[in-house]
C-alpha cells in the first residue's frame, strides 16, 4: 500500500468496542496516513485529529457525503455501529467505490455470526441479518473486499463497565445471557489484523478472516476469571430480561437487549 495516499477509516469515533480508533492509531504508528470519517465533529473527532489523522465529517447513508470524504483513496475500512441503516450505508460505500473504480481494497468489519448464516439458516438478531446482507452487497459489487468477522469485543460494556458496576455493588455479574457461550476478542487484536491486511492488500483480497478470543465460555466461566483476578468470589446471576429491565436503574439490560438484537 502506498504511504502517500491516506486510508479511509469509517466509524473511527465509534463508542462500542472502539476498533476504528485502534485501527487509526496503529496505521499512523506504521507511517500510513489516515482519513477518518466521523458523523459529528465532537471531542472524539478532536482526539482523532490530535493523533495526526485527517478528520472529515459526513453521513455514511448520504452518497454525496461519502463521495466527498472518500475521494480517490486506494483503501477503505468500512465499519459502523449498530444502526437500522447499516445495509443502506454499506450499499452507499460500495456504490461510491464502484463509481471511482480504482480501489485496491475494502476491509469490511463484520460479525462472526455471519459464518453460521445462510439462506436457510438465519438468526433472530436484526443487526446480524444486516451484517449478512451487507456482506452480500459487497460481494455482488465486485470490489476487492476482505471480510473481517469478529466475535463480540472484549471492550463491550457487557464485559467491562456493566460487569464492573454489579461486581462492585454485590459481587455478581447480572446479565440475561443464560447458558450462552462466547469468546470475546480484544479490539486491539482485530485492529492489528486489519492493519496488516492494509499493508499488503493483494495478499488478502477475497478472503474472510474469523477472529475470536482464546476460548469460548459461558458467563459463569467469565465470573470465575474475575474471581481469580480479584482474589474474591464473583458469581454470575442469570437475570431474566423482563425483571432486569423493570428493576435496573442504569438501563443495563435495556442496552444489552438493543445490542444483541
Amino acid at each position: 500500500m502506498s504511504s502517500e495516499a491516506p486510508i479511509l477509516v469509517t466509524g473511527a469515533a465509534g463508542r462500542t468496542g472502539g476498533v476504528g480508533g485502534e485501527i487509526v492509531e496503529i496505521l499512523l504508528s506504521r507511517g500510513l496516513p489516515v482519513r477518518a470519517l466521523v458523523r459529528t465533529d465532537d471531542d472524539r473527532a478532536r482526539a482523532l485529529r490530535a493523533t495526526g489523522a485527517e478528520v472529515v465529517v459526513g453521513d455514511l447513508t448520504r452518497v454525496e457525503d461519502v463521495a466527498r470524504c472518500s475521494g480517490r483513496l486506494p483503501a477503505h475500512v468500512f465499519g459502523m455501529s449498530v444502526s437500522a441503516s447499516y445495509v443502506e450505508a454499506t450499499a452507499t460505500a460500495a456504490a461510491v467505490a464502484r463509481e471511482r473504480g480504482d480501489l485496491e481494497v475494502l476491509v469490511n468489519i463484520s460479525q462472526l455470526t455471519v459464518s453460521q448464516m445462510s439462506l436457510t439458516a438465519m438468526t433472530d438478531s436484526h443487526q446480524q441479518r444486516q451484517h449478512w446482507l451487507g456482506e452480500q452487497v459487497l460481494n455482488w459489487s465486485g470490489l476487492p473486499v476482505v471480510h473481517v468477522r469478529a466475535t463480540v469485543f472484549l471492550q463491550h460494556p457487557f464485559f467491562s463497565p456493566w460487569a464492573a458496576e454489579s461486581i462492585a455493588r454485590d459481587g455478581t455479574i447480572r446479565l440475561p445471557f443464560g447458558d450462552g457461550r462466547t469468546s470475546p476478542v480484544d479490539t486491539r487484536d482485530v485492529a492489528e489484523v486489519i492493519a496488516t491486511v492494509l499493508e499488503s492488500p493483494a495478499d488478502h483480497v477475497g478472503k474472510v478472516y474469523e477472529l475470536t478470543g482464546p476460548r469460548s465460555e459461558d458467563m459463569r466461566a467469565v465470573a470465575a476469571e474475575f474471581s481469580e483476578a480479584l482474589g474474591r468470589t464473583i458469581t454470575y446471576v442469570d437475570e431474566p430480561f423482563d425483571r432486569c429491565s423493570e428493576s435496573s436503574t442504569t438501563g443495563i439490560c435495556r442496552s444489552t437487549s438493543a445490542a444483541i438484537c
